[in-house]
């Protein structure tokens, strides 16, 4: 068996068990975010975290995802090993005014939680037809 110490990591680990889970103040919720077929796309990792336990809201231009990951073991157990982190996880994303947050569909499966977010038809590239002739534009 290999083993090694790492004193700073066992100084994190220390802090996170004073700090009830948590460092400092909530976990980032790490994400992929891409825009393909008219819409973005947001993937948000919640490993171990229930359904019933992430809230999404959006106000005004800001979505905010937040989720709590509760401690696998009972209050009283001898933790040995404790490295997953447990607390309120939360993420903010500014949104565009071109975005449709009126439809914006989520899914929870395998600990992502996936998002749509349509662009709106006005902010969407259309084509311009052009005339022909030496026809004047008014302003």
């Amino acid at each position: 068996m290999l083993m090694r110490t790492e004193p700073l990591r066992e100084l994190d680990r220390w802090a996170q068990r004073v700090f009830n889970g948590t460092a400092v103040g909530p976990a980032v919720v790490p994400m992929d975010a891409w825009r393909e077929d008219g819409s973005f796309w947001v993937h948000f990792d919640l490993p171990g975290v229930k359904a019933d336990s992430i809230d999404l809201n959006v106000e005004r231009d800001v979505l905010t995802v937040r989720a709590e990951r509760k401690p696998a073991t009972e209050e009283g157990s001898e933790v040995l090993i404790s490295e997953r982190p447990t607390g309120t996880f939360t993420r903010q994303l500014f949104l565009g005014e071109t975005l449709d947050v009126e439809h914006i569909e989520a899914s929870y499966d395998a600990g992502v939680l996936s998002l749509r977010i349509p662009i709106a038809e006005q902010a969407k590239p259309r084509k311009i037809d052009i005339s022909g002739g030496r026809k004047e534009l008014q302003s």
